[in-house]
Protein backbone atom coordinates (compact mmCIF):
# COMPACT_ATOMS: atom_id res chain seq x y z
CA UNK A 1 0.00 0.00 0.00
CA UNK A 2 1.70 3.00 -1.43
CA UNK A 3 2.26 5.99 1.58
CA UNK A 4 0.00 8.65 0.56
CA UNK A 5 0.58 11.13 3.72
CA UNK A 6 2.43 14.38 2.41
CA UNK A 7 4.95 16.70 3.86
CA UNK A 8 3.89 19.48 6.03
CA UNK A 9 2.75 22.34 4.39
CA UNK A 10 2.10 25.93 5.86
CA UNK A 11 -1.60 25.13 7.13
CA UNK A 12 -0.27 22.11 9.21
CA UNK A 13 2.80 23.92 10.05
CA UNK A 14 0.73 26.74 11.56
CA UNK A 15 -1.71 24.00 13.29
CA UNK A 16 0.72 22.11 14.72
CA UNK A 17 2.17 25.66 16.42
CA UNK A 18 -1.31 26.15 17.79
CA UNK A 19 -1.22 22.84 19.19
CA UNK A 20 1.68 22.89 21.01
CA UNK A 21 0.87 25.89 22.54
CA UNK A 22 -2.03 24.43 23.69
CA UNK A 23 -0.32 21.42 25.45
CA UNK A 24 3.00 23.65 26.86
CA UNK A 25 0.01 25.72 28.46
CA UNK A 26 -1.61 22.67 30.46
CA UNK A 27 0.97 22.64 33.30
CA UNK A 28 1.03 26.22 33.74
CA UNK A 29 -2.96 26.29 33.72
CA UNK A 30 -3.02 23.48 36.45
CA UNK A 31 -0.35 25.74 38.85
CA UNK A 32 -2.38 29.38 38.04
CA UNK A 33 -5.53 27.29 39.65
CA UNK A 34 -3.96 25.59 41.91
CA UNK A 35 -5.85 27.82 45.02
CA UNK A 36 -9.45 27.34 43.16
CA UNK A 37 -9.33 23.29 42.45
CA UNK A 38 -6.55 20.89 43.15
CA UNK A 39 -4.95 19.81 39.92
CA UNK A 40 -6.20 15.66 40.72
CA UNK A 41 -9.73 17.50 40.66
CA UNK A 42 -9.50 19.45 37.52
CA UNK A 43 -7.41 16.33 35.72
CA UNK A 44 -10.42 13.72 36.82
CA UNK A 45 -13.28 16.58 35.74
CA UNK A 46 -11.69 16.95 32.33
CA UNK A 47 -11.20 13.37 31.67
CA UNK A 48 -14.88 12.69 32.13
CA UNK A 49 -16.23 15.86 30.09
CA UNK A 50 -13.68 14.51 27.16
CA UNK A 51 -15.11 10.63 27.48
CA UNK A 52 -18.46 12.24 27.21
CA UNK A 53 -17.57 13.90 24.30
CA UNK A 54 -15.58 11.51 22.39
CA UNK A 55 -18.37 9.33 23.29
CA UNK A 56 -20.82 11.60 21.34
CA UNK A 57 -18.81 11.54 18.37
CA UNK A 58 -18.20 7.84 18.01
CA UNK A 59 -21.99 7.92 17.81
CA UNK A 60 -22.07 10.70 15.36
CA UNK A 61 -19.80 8.36 13.24
CA UNK A 62 -21.23 5.08 14.40
CA UNK A 63 -18.35 4.22 15.87
CA UNK A 64 -18.60 1.03 18.00
CA UNK A 65 -15.75 -0.21 20.84
CA UNK A 66 -14.59 -3.55 20.09
CA UNK A 67 -14.47 -4.11 24.15
CA UNK A 68 -14.41 -8.41 23.24
CA UNK A 69 -11.28 -8.01 21.98
CA UNK A 70 -9.37 -4.47 23.13
CA UNK A 71 -10.42 -4.22 26.69
CA UNK A 72 -7.16 -5.76 28.45
CA UNK A 73 -4.76 -3.79 26.84
CA UNK A 74 -7.08 -0.83 26.93
CA UNK A 75 -7.54 -1.17 30.31
CA UNK A 76 -3.56 -1.07 30.59
CA UNK A 77 -3.22 2.11 28.99
CA UNK A 78 -6.47 3.20 30.89
CA UNK A 79 -4.75 2.44 34.09
CA UNK A 80 -0.92 3.99 32.73
CA UNK A 81 -2.80 7.21 31.60
CA UNK A 82 -4.14 7.99 34.90
CA UNK A 83 -0.76 7.04 36.66
CA UNK A 84 1.03 9.80 34.01
CA UNK A 85 -1.54 12.44 35.25
CA UNK A 86 -1.74 11.36 38.84
CA UNK A 87 2.17 12.19 38.92
CA UNK A 88 1.41 15.59 37.02
CA UNK A 89 -1.06 16.27 39.29
CA UNK A 90 1.02 15.34 42.30
CA UNK A 91 3.95 16.96 40.82
CA UNK A 92 2.68 20.07 39.92
CA UNK A 93 1.79 21.09 43.83
CA UNK A 94 6.03 20.86 44.31
CA UNK A 95 7.88 21.89 41.21
CA UNK A 96 7.48 24.46 38.53
CA UNK A 97 5.19 24.05 35.34
CA UNK A 98 8.44 24.50 33.41
CA UNK A 99 10.05 21.38 35.02
CA UNK A 100 7.32 19.40 35.03
CA UNK A 101 6.70 19.96 30.90
CA UNK A 102 10.43 19.32 30.28
CA UNK A 103 10.03 16.11 32.15
CA UNK A 104 6.81 14.84 30.93
CA UNK A 105 8.57 14.99 27.27
CA UNK A 106 11.11 12.71 28.19
CA UNK A 107 8.49 9.99 27.15
CA UNK A 108 9.82 9.89 23.47
CA UNK A 109 13.12 8.63 25.36
CA UNK A 110 11.37 5.64 27.16
CA UNK A 111 9.23 4.64 24.05
CA UNK A 112 12.80 4.56 21.66
CA UNK A 113 14.14 2.11 24.41
CA UNK A 114 11.30 -0.16 24.64
CA UNK A 115 10.51 -0.14 20.47
CA UNK A 116 14.75 -0.88 20.59
CA UNK A 117 13.67 -4.31 22.46
CA UNK A 118 10.18 -4.73 21.49
CA UNK A 119 10.96 -4.28 17.90
CA UNK A 120 13.80 -5.34 15.53
CA UNK A 121 12.97 -3.29 12.79
CA UNK A 122 12.80 0.26 15.09
CA UNK A 123 16.23 -0.92 16.61
CA UNK A 124 18.31 2.45 17.56
CA UNK A 125 20.95 3.46 15.82
CA UNK A 126 24.32 4.69 16.98
CA UNK A 127 23.44 8.02 16.50
CA UNK A 128 20.22 7.21 18.41
CA UNK A 129 21.66 5.81 21.61
CA UNK A 130 24.17 9.01 21.56
CA UNK A 131 21.14 11.46 21.88
CA UNK A 132 19.55 8.86 24.56
CA UNK A 133 22.98 9.33 26.51
CA UNK A 134 22.89 12.72 26.44
CA UNK A 135 18.81 13.05 27.23
CA UNK A 136 19.55 11.04 30.33
CA UNK A 137 22.51 13.37 31.34
CA UNK A 138 20.59 16.28 30.76
CA UNK A 139 18.12 15.02 33.46
CA UNK A 140 21.41 13.86 35.82
CA UNK A 141 22.16 17.62 35.19
CA UNK A 142 18.74 19.02 35.94
CA UNK A 143 18.25 16.83 39.38
CA UNK A 144 21.39 17.55 41.21
CA UNK A 145 21.32 20.98 40.36
CA UNK A 146 18.93 21.86 43.32
CA UNK A 147 21.02 23.34 45.87
CA UNK A 148 19.13 25.06 48.10
CA UNK A 149 18.04 22.40 51.08
CA UNK A 150 14.30 23.83 51.94
CA UNK A 151 12.80 24.48 48.99
CA UNK A 152 15.10 22.60 46.63
CA UNK A 153 13.90 19.34 48.47
CA UNK A 154 10.32 19.44 47.50
CA UNK A 155 11.30 20.89 43.99
CA UNK A 156 13.52 17.57 43.47
CA UNK A 157 10.69 15.18 44.71
CA UNK A 158 8.26 17.06 41.89
CA UNK A 159 10.87 16.93 39.62
CA UNK A 160 10.92 13.40 40.35
CA UNK A 161 6.92 12.70 39.62
CA UNK A 162 7.57 14.83 36.44
CA UNK A 163 10.15 11.73 35.08
CA UNK A 164 7.87 9.25 36.09
CA UNK A 165 5.01 10.95 34.39
CA UNK A 166 6.96 10.95 31.36
CA UNK A 167 7.77 7.10 31.98
CA UNK A 168 3.90 5.93 32.52
CA UNK A 169 3.76 8.34 28.60
CA UNK A 170 6.31 5.94 27.49
CA UNK A 171 4.50 2.90 28.93
CA UNK A 172 1.27 3.69 27.58
CA UNK A 173 2.54 4.36 24.35
CA UNK A 174 4.47 1.07 23.93
CA UNK A 175 0.78 -0.79 25.00
CA UNK A 176 -0.69 0.83 22.19
CA UNK A 177 1.83 -0.08 19.71
CA UNK A 178 2.51 -3.81 20.88
CA UNK A 179 -1.13 -4.44 21.28
CA UNK A 180 -4.22 -5.28 19.72
CA UNK A 181 -5.02 -1.59 20.10
CA UNK A 182 -2.09 -0.53 17.10
CA UNK A 183 -5.11 -1.55 15.18
CA UNK A 184 -7.79 0.13 16.74
CA UNK A 185 -9.53 3.58 16.15
CA UNK A 186 -7.85 6.38 18.03
CA UNK A 187 -11.00 7.14 19.28
CA UNK A 188 -11.41 3.76 20.85
CA UNK A 189 -8.05 3.95 22.41
CA UNK A 190 -8.35 7.60 23.27
CA UNK A 191 -11.77 6.67 25.33
CA UNK A 192 -10.01 3.78 27.36
CA UNK A 193 -8.00 6.36 28.60
CA UNK A 194 -10.31 9.27 29.68
CA UNK A 195 -12.80 6.79 31.50
CA UNK A 196 -10.04 4.94 33.51
CA UNK A 197 -8.86 8.40 34.28
CA UNK A 198 -11.61 9.86 35.06
CA UNK A 199 -12.69 6.94 37.37
CA UNK A 200 -9.19 6.33 39.17
CA UNK A 201 -8.84 10.62 39.86
CA UNK A 202 -11.89 11.32 41.03
CA UNK A 203 -11.58 8.08 43.48
CA UNK A 204 -8.21 9.47 44.50
CA UNK A 205 -9.25 13.55 44.62
CA UNK A 206 -12.11 11.68 47.37
CA UNK A 207 -10.12 9.25 49.12
CA UNK A 208 -7.15 11.92 49.62
CA UNK A 209 -9.28 14.84 50.28
CA UNK A 210 -8.80 16.76 47.22
CA UNK A 211 -11.66 16.55 45.99
CA UNK A 212 -13.30 20.26 47.04
CA UNK A 213 -12.82 23.62 45.19
CA UNK A 214 -14.31 26.56 44.69
CA UNK A 215 -17.62 26.35 42.16
CA UNK A 216 -16.55 29.62 40.00
CA UNK A 217 -16.45 31.03 36.69
CA UNK A 218 -12.42 30.56 36.82
CA UNK A 219 -13.09 26.68 37.63
CA UNK A 220 -15.85 25.89 35.31
CA UNK A 221 -14.02 27.90 32.82
CA UNK A 222 -10.75 26.35 33.79
CA UNK A 223 -12.79 22.33 33.21
CA UNK A 224 -14.08 23.95 29.95
CA UNK A 225 -10.78 24.97 28.67
CA UNK A 226 -8.99 21.75 29.79
CA UNK A 227 -12.11 19.07 28.79
CA UNK A 228 -13.02 20.52 25.57
CA UNK A 229 -10.39 22.43 24.07
CA UNK A 230 -7.00 19.96 25.36
CA UNK A 231 -8.49 16.96 25.81
CA UNK A 232 -10.64 16.68 23.25
CA UNK A 233 -10.29 18.75 20.56
CA UNK A 234 -6.46 19.26 19.94
CA UNK A 235 -6.10 15.04 20.39
CA UNK A 236 -9.06 15.09 17.52
CA UNK A 237 -6.41 17.52 15.26
CA UNK A 238 -3.42 16.18 15.99
CA UNK A 239 -5.00 12.32 14.90
CA UNK A 240 -6.42 13.91 11.72
CA UNK A 241 -3.00 15.24 10.81
CA UNK A 242 -1.80 11.85 11.46
CA UNK A 243 -3.95 10.52 9.45
CA UNK A 244 -2.98 13.45 5.85
CA UNK A 245 0.90 14.39 6.72
CA UNK A 246 4.08 12.13 7.98
CA UNK A 247 4.17 11.20 11.12
CA UNK A 248 8.44 11.94 11.64
CA UNK A 249 7.76 15.62 10.54
CA UNK A 250 4.72 16.17 12.84
CA UNK A 251 6.79 14.55 15.42
CA UNK A 252 9.44 16.92 15.23
CA UNK A 253 7.20 19.75 15.55
CA UNK A 254 5.98 18.56 18.44
CA UNK A 255 8.67 19.23 20.44
CA UNK A 256 7.77 23.16 20.45
CA UNK A 257 5.44 21.89 23.38
CA UNK A 258 8.13 21.84 26.03
CA UNK A 259 9.46 25.18 24.77
CA UNK A 260 6.20 26.76 24.98
CA UNK A 261 5.82 24.79 28.22
CA UNK A 262 8.81 26.92 29.57
CA UNK A 263 8.19 30.08 28.27
CA UNK A 264 4.23 30.28 29.69
CA UNK A 265 5.69 29.28 33.55
CA UNK A 266 8.65 32.19 33.04
CA UNK A 267 5.80 34.89 31.70
CA UNK A 268 2.37 34.11 33.04
CA UNK A 269 3.64 32.63 36.15
CA UNK A 270 6.80 34.47 37.13
CA UNK A 271 8.76 31.40 37.23
CA UNK A 272 12.77 31.70 37.62
CA UNK A 273 14.89 29.77 35.20
CA UNK A 274 17.84 28.04 37.03
CA UNK A 275 21.12 27.70 35.38
CA UNK A 276 21.00 23.86 35.82
CA UNK A 277 17.51 23.68 34.58
CA UNK A 278 18.32 25.67 31.20
CA UNK A 279 21.54 23.23 31.00
CA UNK A 280 19.86 20.33 31.22
CA UNK A 281 16.81 20.89 29.77
CA UNK A 282 18.31 21.91 26.75
CA UNK A 283 20.54 18.55 26.87
CA UNK A 284 17.48 16.65 27.16
CA UNK A 285 15.30 18.64 24.12
CA UNK A 286 18.74 18.15 22.02
CA UNK A 287 18.76 14.57 23.09
CA UNK A 288 15.11 13.57 22.20
CA UNK A 289 15.47 15.65 18.83
CA UNK A 290 18.20 13.12 17.91
CA UNK A 291 16.14 10.19 18.71
CA UNK A 292 13.54 10.43 17.61
CA UNK A 293 14.19 13.32 13.96
CA UNK A 294 16.75 10.10 13.24
CA UNK A 295 14.35 8.48 11.14
CA UNK A 296 13.45 11.70 9.00
CA UNK A 297 17.18 12.87 8.64
CA UNK A 298 17.82 9.50 7.27
CA UNK A 299 15.29 9.22 4.50
CA UNK A 300 16.28 13.17 3.77
CA UNK A 301 19.74 12.17 2.78
CA UNK A 302 18.76 8.87 1.34
CA UNK A 303 16.36 10.64 -1.12
CA UNK A 304 19.36 13.23 -1.88
CA UNK A 305 21.67 10.24 -2.77
CA UNK A 306 18.67 9.20 -5.07
CA UNK A 307 17.75 12.48 -6.67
Amino acid sequence: MPNTRQALDGKAMGIMVLLCMLWGVQQTHLKAVLDEISPMMLIALRSGLSALLVALLMRYRQERMNVAQNWKPGLIVGVLFAVEFVFVAEGIRYTAASHMIVLVYTAPIFVALGMHWLFPAERLAALQWLGVLLAFAGIGVTFLGHDQPSTGSNMLWGDFLGLLSGLAWGLTTLVVRASSLANAPATETLQYQLVVTFILLLTLALVTGQAEFKPSPVVWASVAFQGIIVSFASFLIWFALLRRYMAAQLGIFSFLTPLFGVLFGVVLLGESLEIHFIIGSSMVLLGLVVVSGYGWWRRRTEEQRNT
